[in-house]
């Protein structure tokens, strides 16, 4: 059997069943010019063909793309019990970070065959539990969990029901992940304020039940603790993540003590608050104090004074947790991905000259 085919074979095929008009192609259409059965067609169109030769698939493909044939997903949903619709569970879709996650996701999805619906959770323990039954309400045909929290159970619920779901971006023991290493990230960051002479820092610590504010903040006083400077309890503000949250936490920092030469703040608007908390306080970031973000998020480059900060590969986070997902949907076994972070250092800590021991900010120059 030829396994190439013409466009005049492929409309031959269809006028030779209609010959009135043309209509569009069929799965029926697409099998016979194939030379196999409809049910064989069916699958080797399948985004993910099971127990179909590498060959067949080939050859129904080109059929397919022959007859311009296009598949009918409701249909298929219909034969499968698929709804081919992906959940997406967030905190808040306008966060940066989440929303280009969630762009990678929507592309994975969309080349995959699939849609992906999110909902914002808010943080709010009622409304995730509320938001992800009206997900589920759609049978949906698994979630991705990027809002997971120390203080609720959804992971173990989806788990009871025998929905597959993934978390991103946050992490849980026990469940499937991708996330960023969110340890060696804060690490990073203390590790750059260090070789910068840095001695007296401050954390603002996001939210210490989301994995992301965890472990970002325990990596950088790990590295501080190691070097004989631990960072005090009073110079860790867990005020939550955003622009707000940021400067309640810049504000806390501001009062709590003797000035810090620089500041880690674990998300970058969360950054941003904190910048206009140390203005307020008439501190200059990039002159006379250091601070350095995380996830170098677009606009990080773009601030007035550059944010230093650590870059997490959010897009590409968002499709392998697609990918890992639809891994869980078709039974196959799956492991947690953590992927490198890295810092990016720009004009908001390389400006800035710390003094003494005491950490100090030189101010003669």
């Amino acid at each position: 059997m030829r396994h190439g085919f013409s466009r005049s074979e492929g409309a031959r095929a269809i006028s030779d069943t209609s010959p009135r008009q043309l209509r569009p192609a069929t799965l029926e259409d697409v099998a016979r010019l194939a030379g196999v059965h409809a049910s064989t067609a069916s699958r080797s169109l399948a985004e993910r063909p099971v127990r179909i030769s590498s060959a067949t698939v080939a050859r129904v493909r080109e059929a397919a793309r022959t007859l311009d044939y296009q598949r009918d997903s409701a249909a298929a949903a219909l034969r499968t019990g698929s709804s081919r619709l992906i959940g997406v569970l967030v905190h808040r879709l306008t966060d940066l970070a989440l929303s280009t996650m969630y762009a990678g996701v929507d592309l994975a999805a969309a080349a995959a065959g699939y849609s992906a619906v999110v909902a914002n959770g808010l943080d709010d323990p009622v409304v995730r539990r509320g938001r992800l039954d009206a997900l589920l309400a759609r049978r949906i045909d698994g979630v991705i969990l990027a809002d997971a929290r120390l203080d609720d159970t959804l992971a173990e619920r989806l788990q009871e029901l025998g929905v597959p779901y993934v978390l991103a971006m946050r992490t849980l023991p026990r469940h499937i992940s991708v996330s960023t290493d969110d340890l060696e990230g804060g690490r990073l960051a203390a590790r750059h304020l260090l070789e910068l002479g840095h001695r007296r820092v401050a954390v603002a610590a996001g939210d210490p039940l989301a994995s992301t504010g965890r472990d970002r903040t325990a990596g950088f006083r790990e590295v501080f603790a190691d070097a004989g400077l631990p960072v005090a309890e009073d110079q860790v503000a867990a005020t939550g993540f955003g622009v707000a949250a940021g400067h309640q936490a810049g504000d806390l920092l501001c009062r709590s003590g003797p000035a810090p030469s620089a500041v880690f703040a674990v998300d970058d608007l969360t950054a941003v608050g904190v910048l206009g908390a140390l203005r307020d306080a008439g501190r200059t970031v990039g002159s006379d104090v250091a601070l350095v973000g995380y996830n170098d998020v677009e606009l990080a480059a773009d601030l007035p004074v550059p944010l230093t900060s650590v870059r997490s590969d959010r897009e590409q986070m968002g499709r392998l947790a697609l990918e890992v997902l639809l891994d869980r949907i078709a039974g196959r076994d799956v492991a947690s991905v953590l992927l490198p972070p890295v810092l990016v250092p720009r004009a908001s800590t390389l400006g800035v000259e710390p003094g003494g021991p005491d950490g100090s900010v030189r101010r003669d120059r």
